[in-house]
């Protein structure tokens, strides 16, 4: 297992983290992280060749015991404190690709914002911002 992961792959891992929590990844949330990965800034200077790449290595790593919190563990020691809201905000709207959040992702975001340090009123602002860009009529 990888003791240490770049800001890039710490995003990309808690995109496929939340993803996964429900145990089937949709197509859309998998069009999302490549869509987020193709567009945002943040991701500017990644190779986009590699995310592949790094999505497996972060299933190889959930498929441990205890995955999901290696995951976290991960994520939380690459992450600087500017770019945790943006993870927050990552993870967010892959869970509202697929137009259905159910207890268990919401469980576990709420999981993700705490260890991200997102506070209560930001997180709630982050999801709200989701909730209405992947609102259909």
């Amino acid at each position: 297992m990888r003791s240490t992961i770049d800001h890039h792959a710490a995003l990309i891992y808690v995109m496929v983290l939340v993803a996964a929590v429900d145990r089937r990844m949709s197509d859309r949330e998998l069009k999302m992280i490549g869509e987020i990965t193709a567009t945002l800034p943040v991701f500017a200077d990644f190779d986009r060749q590699q995310l592949v790449k790094v999505a497996q290595d972060c299933a190889a790593v959930i498929d441990q015991d205890k995955g999901a919190e290696a995951v976290l563990d991960l994520v939380q020691n690459a992450l600087p404190p500017r770019l945790r809201e943006t993870a927050y905000a990552l993870a967010c709207d892959v869970s509202a690709a697929d137009r259905r959040i159910g207890p268990q992702e919401v469980h576990f975001l709420d999981i993700v914002r705490r260890r991200l340090g997102v506070g209560r009123l930001a997180g709630a602002a982050i999801e709200r911002g989701a909730r209405a860009r992947f609102m259909t009529l």
